[in-house]
């Protein structure tokens, strides 16, 4: 398992609006974020999330050029802590970690390894609660991560 889990807002604003931001808790010991990922979350994150503010600022602002400011400096924090998995959903953000060698998984990743470790007894409801908010997921999505999950339906 990864030390260290670096979370962009994304992740953050998804499980806050179906009532589930303890999943993250729950499947990874230790979750930071940067001081523009809390600006972004806009309500008061929980006392476990730590707020780290990334050191080289010129490398955040390069990144600002390609992706938004917070996924910048989560992507930027990644890059300064050996060994950390970036939470990131958008696209853009998730190519660009990629291309920098940086580990990553998004909303739908979290699901299912807190599937896989007992934290949660199915994905089901979840993915449910998720299609009720504007997160985007596309029935293939849904099928495969069912599937995954062993929920067929």
């Amino acid at each position: 398992m990864h030390n260290i889990v670096i979370s962009d807002t994304s992740c953050l604003i998804i499980f806050n609006k179906i009532g589930q931001l303890e999943i993250l808790q729950k499947v990874y010991d230790n979750v930071i974020t940067t001081p523009e990922v809390a600006e972004e979350f806009s309500e008061i994150l929980p006392d476990w999330i730590i707020i780290k503010e990334v050191q080289d600022k010129k490398y955040q602002e390069f990144l600002e050029t390609q992706i938004d400011y917070g996924e910048a400096s989560a992507i930027a924090l990644a890059k300064e802590i050996d060994n950390s998995l970036l939470l990131l959903d958008d696209l853009k953000a998730r190519k660009l970690a990629g291309k920098l060698n940086l580990r990553f998984t998004g909303t739908l990743g979290v699901i299912t390894k807190a599937k896989q470790i007992g934290v949660i007894s199915a994905v089901r409801p979840i993915i449910d609660s998720l299609l009720l908010t504007d997160f985007r997921i596309s029935e293939n999505v849904i099928e495969e991560l069912l599937k995954l999950n062993n929920e067929n339906t």
